[in-house]
């Protein structure tokens, strides 16, 4: 008898350049089955009410504050759990953009993401993204257009993508981060992947550095408008997976609320905090392998 493979497998993300012909059509189709369901629309727009900044007052969850990491996480989970109730054999596979750095390589193909923009309006016409194909139409946003937009590379000021070595620089990070736990931190490794570049002429590092070189949608708070986006924050989620295993000392911080006289208090996250929009706290967030893990 042939065995028959268990119900509750943990499911495995995989580098995009490892996917089948298969695997990569059922990843598109279930991500415009979203997209018709008005399911997608809700995920930018989510990111797009999060993504708050230093200047303002109101809680920071999801970008420049120590939460970025399990806000994320728990953010991926969600879309991913989506995915699954169309198809449960889909996971989010990860862009691995210290190898696939050119945009002619993976993930840039007409089966999986389609390519650049065309010059002038920079509107993507390859892929099954495309807003000709009528089943990529932009609703939520910051700018006008009704169409995908891409600038890979920026050709007319151009940009690389960060590089191996970037990585292992932020990877060399004891601290998960450090006050003021905002874009500002000079010290940790959640801005050195986050990539603020504070005092620096090299203004947009590693994650920024990534939006910047995709271009287009990508650089907006409604960045999830580009499916790359999940590519992208999936391989973020396994690199500080990657820090974690090689820094075993080094928790999460703040491990405690910060007081009252502070001027990040009540607006950064301690571990034991509830993240909105799930009230689910960082800690609850550090270990991945129940729900998934990588290939």
């Amino acid at each position: 008898m042939a065995e028959t493979e268990p119900k509750n497998r943990v499911p495995v993300r995989k580098n995009q350049r490892d996917l089948t012909a298969a695997e990569k059509k059922r990843l598109v189709d279930a991500v415009l089955e979203l997209k018709r369901r008005g399911e997608y629309d809700e995920f930018v727009r989510m990111h797009g009410d999060f993504y708050v900044t230093d200047g303002e007052l109101r809680p920071r969850a999801a970008h420049m504050t120590p939460s970025f990491f399990p806000w994320h996480r728990r953010y991926l989970l969600e879309f991913e759990r989506a995915l699954q109730r169309i198809d449960d054999r889909v996971t989010v596979p990860y862009w691995d953009w210290t190898r696939d750095a050119s945009p002619t390589s993976a993930p840039w193909t007409d089966d999986l993401l389609g390519g650049t923009g065309r010059p002038g309006d920079r509107r993507v016409t390859s892929g099954p993204f495309a807003y000709a194909t009528g089943g990529w139409t932009i609703n939520s946003r910051v700018a006008d257009g009704r169409y995908l937009t891409r600038d890979l590379g920026r050709p007319a000021d151009p940009l690389t993508l960060p590089t191996a070595d970037d990585v292992a620089r932020a990877m060399t990070e004891r601290e998960y981060d450090t006050p003021p736990w905002d874009s500002t931190a000079r010290g940790g490794f959640r801005n050195a992947m986050e990539g603020w570049a504070a005092g620096s002429p090299e203004r947009w590092r590693t994650h920024n550095r990534v939006h910047r070189w995709v271009g287009g949608l990508m650089l907006g708070a409604t960045s999830p408008n580009d499916p790359v986006f999940w590519l992208h924050h999936a391989f973020i989620d396994l690199l500080w997976d990657r820090w974690r295993r090689a820094h075993p000392e080094s928790g999460y911080r703040p491990g405690t609320a910060l007081p009252r006289g502070d001027r990040q208090h009540r607006r950064v996250f301690a571990l034991d905090e509830p993240l909105p929009p799930w009230d689910v706290p960082p800690s609850e967030l550090m270990d991945h392998s129940r729900w998934y893990r990588y290939a």
